[in-house]
């Protein structure tokens, strides 16, 4: 772009999968569309719906493209996707470019059928896996590892009887992070990597059957939650009912559910595995209070998962609770600005601070990761021109050490901030009048009993790693 760049803000977030099965016969696009808008937070950048009609010409109809769920779907679009099985995601690139081929769901025709898949999560044998396909004469139209998924389900249903023990055989090669759902001619099936990294959850609403990533989505649509898909389970929903295959689970201490769920990414009203997410970042808040104690007179969380934090912080330390910052709801995680010859703050887009708030106070600002440090700096410069007298950084997570490979867009070791430099060197440069982070042996405090992963914070993955990037290696 000649006068304007896009910015991206934060950390990424992953992608949103949902999936819905009107055994009545009922057209399901709307609820996917109104799921898909409940899970807009896990990826912003594209998003897809793909029907079928399981009871006539079990034609599929899709419609996908960059953008907001609300401006690639109107009410005449959404019209037409006529069926009453669907499957739809909303995307955030982290494997694979940000292009209107790499939109989910991906929708295949074979010699069984049509398939239609969504993926939330990234692979860390996709090389191979494609390499492999491709010495066999496959074709690929995206540069995303889910077509690498696509392809051997379609592969191994040649083999197998019923489409659920393709997608297992399919779970014994892929290695990673996945949640999917997977829609054949008259099945809806929700598969979760063993590890259970990425989240999967069951709803209903009548005769409707939902999978989603979140329970938000679930709520949403007016369904109630039923349960969450388990670690390496496999579940299909077909007229005849739910059937449920637990062979590909492992033991579960062994599990690793993505910790970063409920610091950062889910939406503060879901709950996962049994973990309410409101209450993992309230406890939190608490033990950064705990850990660094400081005089002050506000604490201020910075929008949105820093204001949770920010109010267990306020809870434990007695110190009162206040809301700094106007966001601009309308600005999504990734914009377009002017270049920054002209002078615009990329934060200022986004956050304002209310001056009245924050003058002549010592503040405590909560927030729930320092990545690269520009955004925290930004912030903090902000809270200072307005009258802030000190503030006092904490960040409801641990240093980011080391890249992830499961889909959450942590970037390279050279890139992360508190890679090549300490706490103290990091809180002069952001400007800050003292900085904490949240301490990794408390990380469990938030989850209670259940298993999590942590690598991006000290480097004990769950498993084998490629050792580099490969978000982009089929670009």
């Amino acid at each position: 772009m000649n006068e304007f760049e896009k910015v991206t803000t934060g950390l990424g977030e992953e992608c949103g999968v949902f999936g819905a099965y009107d055994m009545d016969g009922g057209d399901v696009a709307p609820s996917v569309y109104y799921g898909l808008f409940a899970l807009q937070h896990r990826g912003q950048e594209s998003c897809g719906i793909a029907v079928t009609d399981t009871y006539g010409e079990r034609k599929v109809h899709s419609k996908k493209g960059l953008g907001l769920v609300n401006e690639v779907f109107d009410e005449e679009s959404l019209q037409e996707l006529k069926g009453n099985l669907g499957v739809g995601h909303v995307r955030y690139s982290t494997a694979g470019a940000s292009r209107a081929e790499n939109a989910m769901p991906l929708v295949i025709n074979y010699v069984k059928g049509i398939l239609a898949i969504a993926h939330n999560g990234n692979l860390t044998n996709a090389i191979e896996l494609r390499h492999e396909l491709e010495y066999t004469g496959a074709i690929f139209q995206t540069t995303i590892d889910s077509e690498v998924i696509a392809y051997h389900i379609a592969r191994e249903r040649l083999n197998v009887e019923k489409a659920e023990d393709a997608v297992k055989n399919a779970m014994k090669k892929i290695q990673g992070a996945y949640a999917l759902v997977v829609s054949s001619p008259r099945k809806m099936i929700g598969a979760r990597d063993p590890f259970g990294l990425k989240p999967l959850c069951i709803g209903k609403r009548d005769n409707t059957y939902f999978l989603a990533s979140e329970s938000c989505a679930i709520a949403a649509v007016g369904g109630e939650f039923v349960r969450d898909v388990e670690p390496g389970e496999i579940v299909s929903f077909t007229k005849h009912g739910i059937k449920s295959d637990k062979t590909m689970a492992i033991d579960p201490k062994k599990q690793a559910r993505c910790i970063f769920e409920y610091i950062y990414f889910a939406r503060m009203d879901s709950v996962i595995d049994d973990v309410n997410v409101y209450h993992a970042r309230i406890v939190a808040g608490k033990a950064l209070a705990e850990s660094y104690p400081v005089d002050a007179d506000l604490v201020v969380g910075v929008p949105d998962s820093g204001l949770v934090a920010a109010k267990g912080y306020s809870e434990q330390s007695g110190i009162p609770y206040g809301m700094a910052f106007h966001k601009n709801s309308y600005v999504g995680r990734t914009f377009i600005k002017p270049k920054q010859s002209q002078r615009e703050s990329s934060v200022k887009i986004k956050l304002n601070v209310i001056e009245e708030v924050v003058k002549g106070k010592r503040i405590v600002m909560v927030d729930d990761s320092i990545v690269r440090g520009t955004t925290c700096a930004n912030i903090i410069k902000m809270l200072k021109k307005a009258g802030a007298k000190e503030v006092h950084v904490r960040i409801s997570s641990p240093p980011f050490l080391h890249p992830c490979y499961f889909g959450t867009d942590v970037p390279s070791n050279e890139q992360l901030i508190a890679h090549s430099h300490t706490t103290e060197q990091i809180c002069e440069m952001i400007g800050a009048d003292s900085l904490g982070y949240m301490e990794v042996e408390k990380l469990k405090n938030m989850v209670g009993d259940l298993a999590y992963c942590d690598a991006c914070f000290t480097g004990n993955y769950p498993m084998k790693v490629p050792g580099r990037d490969v978000s982009l290696a089929f670009e």
